[in-house]
């Protein structure tokens, strides 16, 4: 009877997988062995991979470009960063060794950009994407980087608002984009997205209020809906919509040339994940040139802000079962030694999973098990994956230890549980370590933070 873990994770899926292996019962991530790891720095530990940014991006510009080349399709692909999925100096760093654009959501960022402008890792040609409603602090630095001849900063228009006044604070010429408020999924909480301008309302709002002001050249129009780029009618449906506003102000607006289809690549959550990027990058390519042939219109450029797809890959979070706890018949619990809800918020807030395996004792026999956190708060568990309603790991034995790690955390995490700050009850933010390649192709690990201490929290308290 094949009832070992090694058994059930070959079973149930292709594996190994591209960024996961295993040598004599222990996990490798990206020909990192995870155990070495483990012995050097201890867990909890967050470890971020970073040449798997700069393979994301170039994975997703070969998708486009080639598409492109497929549809002789008539406009150029622009990637670009949605800096708010992380906004660490290591990231960011990574991200502009492969020539590619940034988005912007709030006032602080636009400090972010000053800094990577000073140190020479985007110059003023670099297009900075900015959405997001706006503050007055945001519009003025936003205005700041046009009026120091920034020349493809973009203002997003997320609402008529906007334009009166940034139109006060320019001194100069200023290209903009306008965000269409897109349809929500027919079971989402309300019927149209909170951000961005009507439809119906974008063309008459530049023939009556852009056309012909001076200060202003309309050169994007902005997609975007919550639930990512998917093979589903809703998604085609949006798009096609947005596609043909897109059509109809081309009509009037000469100037204007690109579509921005905003975020939405998914990132593997499981190992029975299953998406086809080729194909959605060749659909999407086809569909907008198909609406612009019926419509006459010439064929725009084609942007992107991939956010968690170019980070969320590269995010792995390890930890140590340190006991385990039969509480009825049916339910049987591995507490680790540190807390889900804050070291992965999007575990407790949207029921985010990601891939958890055990980093060693491969060869034990499995056992079903629910996964606790530190904190005494009673969502602080995790219970299921993406592909199942349950968690397997191998037998815990007491006094031989056992780790596990989720993987693919890198976008959003450290932000949503507050990094470097208070965590629900004063759990500490564990190490976190970089590791990258030299020259040589040999990879190197660096200590980017150790475990927070009691004295960082107590002085945040005022203590």
């Amino acid at each position: 009877m094949k009832n070992k873990y090694v058994d059930l994770i070959e079973q149930n899926f292709y594996y190994p997988q591209a960024e996961f292996k295993t040598e004599d019962n222990e996990l490798y991530f990206n020909g990192i062995c995870l155990m070495d790891m483990i012995k050097q720095y201890g867990t909890p530990l967050k470890i971020t991979y970073l040449p798997k940014i700069s393979s994301q991006i170039q994975k997703a510009k070969k998708l486009f470009n080639v598409a492109i080349a497929k549809a002789d399709y008539q406009g150029d692909y622009f990637y670009s960063y949605c800096t708010k999925s992380s906004h660490f100096s290591f990231i960011l760093e990574e991200v502009l060794k492969n020539d590619v654009h940034l988005e912007t959501s709030s006032e602080f960022d636009i400090n972010i950009i000053n800094h990577l402008y000073e140190t020479k890792l985007i110059d003023k040609s670099t297009f900075i994407i900015c959405n997001g409603f706006k503050k007055e602090g945001y519009l003025e630095s936003i205005c700041g980087l046009i009026n120091r001849n920034f020349s493809n900063t973009i203002p997003v228009l997320d609402n008529k608002e906007e334009f009166f006044r940034i139109e006060k604070i320019l001194k100069k010429k200023c290209k903009i984009g306008i965000r269409i408020a897109s349809e929500e999924e027919p079971q989402f909480d309300f019927y149209t997205s909170r951000l961005g301008i009507r439809y119906n309302d974008i063309v008459d709002f530049y023939k009556s209020k852009i056309r012909h002001n001076p200060k202003f050249e309309l050169k994007m129009l902005h997609f975007f809906i919550n639930t990512g780029i998917k093979d589903s009618a809703y998604y085609w449906n949006e798009l096609t919509k947005c596609v043909n506003v897109y059509c109809e102000l081309k009509k009037y607006c000469k100037e204007l040339d690109s579509f921005n289809i905003g975020g939405g690549f998914p990132v593997k959550n499981s190992l029975a994940f299953d998406y086809d990027y080729e194909y959605m990058a060749e659909e999407i390519v086809s569909q907008i040139k198909t609406i612009c042939q019926q419509n006459k219109t010439p064929d725009p450029n084609i942007f992107s802000e991939f956010g968690s797809y170019t980070v969320g890959e590269s995010g792995a979070v390890l930890y140590s079962i340190l006991g385990q706890k039969q509480q009825n018949d049916r339910e049987l619990w591995n507490m680790i030694d540190s807390s889900f809800m804050t070291t992965l918020p999007d575990t407790w807030a949207i029921n985010q999973r990601f891939v958890l395996l055990a980093v060693n004792n491969w060869e034990r026999e499995y056992q079903r098990v629910h996964l606790g956190g530190l904190t005494c708060d009673s969502h602080d568990f995790y219970n299921a994956e993406a592909h199942a309603n349950a968690v397997f790991l191998p037998k815990f034995i007491e006094n031989d230890p056992l780790y596990i790690g989720l993987f693919h955390t890198g976008a959003y995490q450290e932000s949503l549980g507050g990094y470097g700050g208070i965590q629900h009850c004063l759990t500490p933010s564990p190490k976190h370590i970089l590791i990258d390649k030299d020259e040589d192709g040999e990879l190197f690990t660096k200590l980017f933070a150790k475990e927070q201490s009691y004295k960082s929290m107590m002085k945040v308290l005022g203590y």
